[in-house]
C-alpha cells in the first residue's frame, strides 16, 4: 500500500493513537453498504486497503457478482469482495467506516464493538449533527473521526453504485482540532486513486458548512413536492426560502463559534447550479417510504442554534413540516 504511514514530529503521547502504524495492508470495515459505503469501499480497496463489507441486502449478489462502480472517471469492479452479514464474523479492524443513515444509529452500540481494539479508528460519514456523540457514548473520543461526503452517488442495485459527478470528501478528528497523521493517511490514499479529499482541523465547522446546503435543499425537496435542485434555483419563492434558510444556518454557525463567511451562501448556490435536476437523498428516502434523518439534519441544528438565543423562524417552520410528513423520524425526547 502507498503512504500507509504519515510521520509527524508530535511528542505528546496521545498522538501515538492517532497514527496507522502497521506495515501490512490496513483492514477497513464498511458498516452501511449503501451508495456511500460501496463507493468508499471500492476506493480504499483500489488504494490497497483490505476492505470488508457488512452487507445484509445484496450479500449473495456481492458474493456471486462482486461490487461495481460506474463513473465517468473510470468504472471499477471489485470481483471478490469480502462480505459478511454480522460484524462478529469480521474480526478486528484498523479502521471502521460508518455510512449508515443516522436513523439507524441505535444499532451502533451492538455492531461496532466486535470490530474495534484500543487503536481502531472509527469514522462516521453520516449527515447532520450528533453522530460522533453517539459513538462517544461507548468509545473513547480519541478513536472517533468524522467525514463529510460532497458527492452525487446513487445505487441501481444493492451492489452497483453510480457516480454522477466529481465529488469530494472532508475528514477530521472529533476530539481535537488537529490534522492528525491518520487523517493525512486517509486523505492521501483517496487522493491517490483520483478522489478529491481534504483534511480539516475543525470537524464541526465543516459539518455546519455542509448544513448550509443540506438543510435547505434536502428539506425543500420534500416539503415543496419533489423539488429537485434546479427547480429550487429557478422558482423565485423557493429560491427565496433557500437563501433565508442558508442565512439562518450561517448565522447559527457563527453564533456557536464556527466561523462561516457571509458569501459562503453564494458559493453553495453557484455549486448547485451545475447539479441539474438533482434529487437529494432525503427526497429519495421520502419517496421510498423510508424514515428520514429529520433530527440529525434539522432538529439537532435547530436546538443548538436555539441554545445560542437564536429564533430560526425559517428552520423552525421547515423542521415542523418535515415532522408532520414523516412523524416516525422524530426523536420523542426532542419534543
Amino acid at each position: 500500500m502507498k503512504n500507509t504511514q504519515v510521520s509527524d514530529n508530535l511528542d505528546d503521547g496521545v498522538f501515538k493513537t492517532l497514527t496507522f502504524s502497521t506495515g501490512r495492508p490496513l483492514r477497513l470495515a464498511i458498516v452501511g453498504a449503501g451508495s456511500l459505503g460501496l463507493y468508499y469501499g471500492i476506493k480504499f480497496a483500489e488504494a490497497g486497503w483490505d476492505v470488508h463489507f457488512l452487507m445484509r441486502s445484496g450479500f449473495e449478489e456481492a458474493k456471486s457478482a462482486g461490487i461495481r462502480l460506474f463513473s465517468q472517471f473510470g468504472d471499477r469492479h471489485l470481483r471478490n469482495p469480502k462480505v459478511y452479514q454480522k460484524t462478529e464474523d469480521m474480526g478486528g479492524m484498523d479502521c471502521v467506516f460508518i455510512s449508515l443513515k443516522a436513523t439507524a444509529n441505535s444499532i451502533l452500540k451492538t455492531v461496532i464493538p466486535p470490530l474495534v481494539s484500543a487503536e481502531t479508528a472509527v469514522i462516521t460519514i453520516e449527515n447532520g449533527l450528533g453522530s460522533e456523540e453517539v459513538l462517544a457514548q461507548f468509545l473513547p473520543a480519541r478513536q472517533i473521526l468524522g467525514a463529510l461526503s460532497f458527492s452525487s452517488l446513487t445505487r441501481s442495485s444493492p451492489t452497483v453504485v453510480h457516480e454522477g459527478g466529481r465529488g469530494s470528501t472532508s475528514i477530521g478528528e472529533y476530539s481535537q482540532k488537529i490534522i492528525s497523521p491518520r487523517v493525512k493517511t486517509l486523505v492521501a490514499n483517496l487522493q491517490e486513486v483520483g478522489h478529491q479529499a481534504k483534511a480539516v482541523a475543525d470537524l464541526m465547522e465543516e459539518r455546519w458548512r455542509k448544513l448550509v446546503w443540506n438543510i435547505p435543499f434536502n428539506g425543500l425537496a420534500v416539503t415543496e413536492g419533489q423539488a429537485t435542485a434546479d427547480r429550487i434555483l429557478s422558482t423565485p419563492n423557493l429560491l427565496a426560502k433557500c437563501k433565508s434558510l442558508m442565512q439562518e444556518v450561517i448565522t447559527a454557525a457563527n453564533a456557536l463559534g464556527f466561523p462561516i463567511e457571509a458569501d459562503y451562501q453564494n458559493f453553495q448556490l453557484e455549486r448547485s447550479a451545475h447539479m441539474g435536476a438533482y434529487r437529494p437523498s432525503t427526497l429519495i428516502d421520502f419517496e421510498a417510504g423510508r424514515e428520514l434523518e429529520v433530527e440529525a439534519i434539522w432538529g439537532t441544528p435547530l436546538r443548538r442554534a436555539q441554545t445560542a438565543g437564536l429564533e430560526m423562524p425559517y428552520l423552525t417552520q421547515l423542521y415542523r413540516r418535515l415532522c408532520e410528513l414523516n412523524p416516525g423520524s422524530v426523536n420523542q425526547e426532542s419534543k
